[in-house]
């Protein structure tokens, strides 16, 4: 007797499996009816390929292509992690790999830098945030997909490879080469920008990056209290979620910080404030840009809506969302949006950025020569100054800022005026 094959065609196979994958599963409460013309359509695509392509095409690949565009078609930061993909994404958040330091993200189906890591290859090149990455050697991005394109910049040590970017203003796509490195994040760095003016800078919100902070208000502090404080997160690409409400906590004494909101269990989240603050009251200006993203904007957006800080710089990257690893095997997961997070007074950053108070574009100050002007000390016979104590001009330090970065310049003299109007009030005699 001949067994009668019980399905004829990849056709039947491949709904019935789709069906049974479709079914209700008991952690999701909401009721789903089965799109069976989509899952019937999705089954004669499926078997068209495997008929009338041009080359044989393993029905493995097939549906993992089909995995693939199923995520990535949800949003840019959401993805199916395959093998290779699963194994960089551990690598990269060990703090230490090799490429060439840029965060990126999915743009029109070019890759997009969110922004360059500190003291690495692309930032030593000039690398900005904004730039569209359109060839990784001679290799279109256009569809290529995120994961891959990453896998494309890494590689060996000392190897060069050559990026393709446009950027804004710039008429022609240009290419840089870079040689690749070891990346190692530094998270926090720190200096006196002038007597009792520091300046902080958080490059990436790493698991440490609170402690880093607490440590760095210490040796500012150590010779002479702060009088004001710069936090610099331009081109942070954002990070650990903990950490953004660590370093507001330094910061804030009380009140919400950020919380979340979403569709699976344990998405509702919210973060406040403890009493103790690293920071104390020390004013406090936060720098950002349009490379500053996700755990940067929760950080800017807190201090700004508790008025703990003046925003400074132009509008921040806009994402507001969480993703969520979930391994699917040992081997494979799936990156998920599963959460939007808000500010403290409800405002969702998602594709809208944190606006600064001030709007400070990146710019270079130059001097210019005012020609020879006569002024009260040139006459002759004169008076001499009979007022006690000296004055104090722009130092040189202060000068090269106000030409290297003109809105940390700016900043700086924020901090001063805030702290001119905020001191205490000179005695003058009515007599």
């Amino acid at each position: 007797m001949k067994l009668q094959p019980v399905l004829k065609t990849w056709r039947q196979a491949l709904t019935i499996l789709l069906l049974v994958m479709f079914v209700p599963v008991p952690a999701v409460s909401e009721e789903r009816t089965l799109p069976l013309d989509e899952l019937r359509l999705f089954a004669e695509v499926f078997e068209r390929i495997k008929s009338a392509y041009v080359e044989p095409v393993e029905d493995r690949k097939l549906l993992e292509d089909a995995i693939k565009g199923m995520v990535s078609g949800l949003d840019p930061h959401s993805a199916y992690l395959d093998p290779k993909a699963y194994e960089s994404l551990q690598v990269n958040t060990s703090g230490q790999f090799g490429g060439l330091g840029l965060e990126v993200g999915l743009d029109d189906g070019f890759i997009r830098v969110i922004a360059p890591i500190d003291d690495t290859p692309a930032q030593r090149a000039g690398i900005r945030a904004g730039d569209r990455i359109i060839k990784i050697d001679d290799t279109s991005v256009q569809g290529l997909g995120l994961s891959l394109a990453v896998e494309l910049m890494r590689g060996e040590v000392g190897t060069e490879v050559v990026l393709t970017l446009i950027r804004q203003g710039v008429e022609m796509p240009f290419e840089v080469t870079l040689t690749r490195d070891i990346i190692r994040v530094v998270s926090v760095r720190s200096r006196i920008l002038e007597e009792g003016y520091g300046m902080i800078r958080i490059s990436q919100f790493q698991n440490n990056t609170a402690a880093q902070l607490r440590r760095a208000l210490t040796d500012l502090s150590r010779d002479r209290p702060l009088q004001g404080l710069i936090l610099d997160l331009r081109n942070n690409p954002g990070g650990v979620l903990q950490s953004a409400v660590e370093v507001t906590d330094a910061f804030i004494s009380e009140g919400l910080i950020v919380y979340t909101e979403g569709r699976i269990p344990n998405s509702e989240l919210r973060f406040s404030a403890r009493p103790e603050t690293a920071g104390g009251e020390v004013p406090l200006v936060v720098l950002i840009n349009g490379g500053s993203a996700s755990a940067s904007e929760i950080v800017a957006g807190a201090l700004q809506d508790h008025r703990r800080a003046v925003i400074m710089g132009t509008d921040s990257f806009g994402k507001g969302s969480v993703q969520t690893i979930l391994p699917i095997s040992n081997d494979r997961a799936v990156k998920l949006t599963t959460a939007r997070y808000f500010t403290p007074l409800g405002r969702s950053i998602q594709a809208e950025g944190v606006q600064p108070d001030l709007v400070v574009e990146e710019g270079q100050l130059t001097a210019t020569d005012p020609g020879r002007q006569v002024k009260e000390r040139d006459l002759s016979g004169h008076l001499e100054g009979g007022t006690a104590g000296g004055t104090s001009g722009q130092g040189a330090e202060e000068a090269s800022l106000a030409q290297t970065d003109f809105q940390m310049y700016e900043a700086l003299n924020l901090l001063k005026a805030l702290n001119i109007v905020a001191g205490p009030k000179p005695v003058i005699s009515t007599e």
